[in-house]
């Protein structure tokens, strides 16, 4: 893609936009940086921006005019694509691409690409760190936290790319193309976004939408949706399970990991990991498929998932107090996610939960909580909603708080030697963080000065 001397328009100001708009504008593009957040002050968008950069910014009231001149328009994942300004951009025909697209098509190297509703972060870490230490040049960009396009300069013939792929990262994609992609598991989540189920269960087949025959595309087995979905790929398949032998494929057999693709190969046993859950046995079962489809030696795999000891964030030991174990789940976005977390503990649990509406249903969630949870401790938007499906499952035990901080403190209080203290909230952090990061970050600084 040639962008030089074209006008561009960047939509969305976050870090995946400012990244898009300093790349653009390196390749000399004329640029244009838009956010409707009128409330957003210019120089503190531009402090985000590369130094130097003369990126035209855009704040509040989208203008009309803009829609004259433009060659092309770089979407933010955050920014909704069914947008009526967006509408009006395809209805004149310009085209509209994502972050991840801009990247796929300045870049060089290979992309390895893993989606999913849950588990894709630790998949992705763990993948990323494998490739590194058996390749020169590595970089693992994405929803993990670094823009692709950060690093597209940087890129070489032989590089590899390891991408965790969001479903809104996946909706605008055109011919982005990995040689070997995953999609671990699909649940309702970001139903706020895409409307319904199967909108969202399109974004995420995206992943695989442009392999070709000679690309992989490694599922889970157990997922109905996503084993009728390998029937339907042009590429080649490669399934993980954890509950059956497979005659290809990885699998989980009496607490070994086994490949057969086709010779049978013991990869490991799971008392060798430092990763804990049978989600997390998926995610390295994941990872090793891909890396081996991708042809790093098994050794060279045994020798990197043996010492990967997981992502913080998720199901994150903290620290024992008065013996107490706090454990930080704050990447237990949605219910399915933090069912994994209530699942880990081996401790009776003081469950904090609660945070922004994604439309999610909480039954499941609640019904996991059976000989686990004494108490349930409930904050954000989402208290009374919770609450209320807790009761109807016959669920009690709920305190509500109108203070993160004083939950965390609350359940310090309550909790007695050879419990737990667990944050899996079950919801997105927004409106009381400005992600799931500064969330478990604020649970680790209240309970660390306990």
């Amino acid at each position: 893609m040639k962008v030089a001397g074209k006008k561009v328009l960047v939509f969305g100001s976050g870090i995946s936009g400012t990244s898009a708009a300093g790349i653009l504008e390196g390749q000399g593009a004329y640029v244009t940086l838009y956010d409707s957040n009128e409330k957003l002050e210019e120089e503190a968008v531009r402090e985000k921006m590369r130094e130097g950069c003369r990126t035209r910014i855009v704040l509040g009231e989208f203008p009309e005019q803009l829609l004259e001149e433009l060659d092309l328009v770089v979407i933010s994942p955050g920014v909704p694509t069914d947008l009526p300004v967006v509408h009006r951009m395809r209805e004149k025909n310009i085209p509209v691409i994502g972050e991840v697209e801009l990247a796929y098509e300045l870049g060089r190297g290979d992309v390895l690409a893993i989606t999913g509703t849950n588990g894709k972060t630790t998949t992705t870490a763990l993948l990323g760190q494998i490739m590194k230490d058996a390749r020169e040049s590595v970089f693992v960009v994405g929803n993990i936290g670094t823009p692709y396009t950060n690093v597209v300069e940087e890129t070489r013939e032989d590089s590899v790319v390891v991408a965790e792929m969001s479903s809104f990262q996946l909706e605008s994609i055109v011919d982005f193309r990995a040689r070997v992609s995953a999609i671990l598991n699909i649940t309702p989540d970001h139903l706020n976004r895409h409307h319904t189920m199967e909108a969202y269960i399109e974004a995420k087949k995206n992943v695989a939408k442009n392999q070709r025959p000679e690309d992989t595309c490694v599922l889970n087995y157990e997922d109905e949706i996503l084993r009728d979905f390998g029937k339907t790929l042009a590429g080649q398949v490669l399934y993980f399970s954890s509950r059956r032998k497979l005659e290809k494929g990885i699998y989980l057999d009496n607490g070994s990991i086994i490949y057969r693709n086709p010779e049978e190969c013991v990869v490991c046993h799971v008392k060798d990991l430092k990763l804990l859950g049978t989600h997390n046995y998926e995610n390295v079962m994941a990872a090793v498929a891909m890396a081996s489809i991708y042809g790093i030696p098994m050794e060279s795999i045994r020798r990197t998932i043996r010492e990967f000891a997981g992502v913080e964030h998720r199901i994150e030991f903290v620290t024992e107090k008065d013996g107490v174990a706090y454990y930080n789940d704050s990447k237990g976005t949605n219910p399915d996610a933090a069912i994994k977390g209530i699942e880990a503990m081996i401790r009776p649990t003081y469950l904090i939960g609660g945070g922004y509406d994604k439309q999610s249903s909480y039954k499941e969630w609640i019904k996991s909580f059976a000989g686990r949870v004494k108490k349930l401790l409930l904050v954000g938007q989402t208290k009374e909603k919770i609450a209320e499906e807790a009761k109807e499952c016959g669920f009690t035990d709920i305190l509500l708080f109108d203070s993160f901080e004083e939950a965390v403190l609350t359940a310090a209080k309550l909790a007695k030697p050879g419990d737990a203290v667990l944050l899996s909230p079950a919801c997105a952090s927004w409106g009381m963080f400005k992600n799931y990061e500064e969330r478990g970050d604020k649970f680790k600084e209240i309970v660390n000065s306990l």
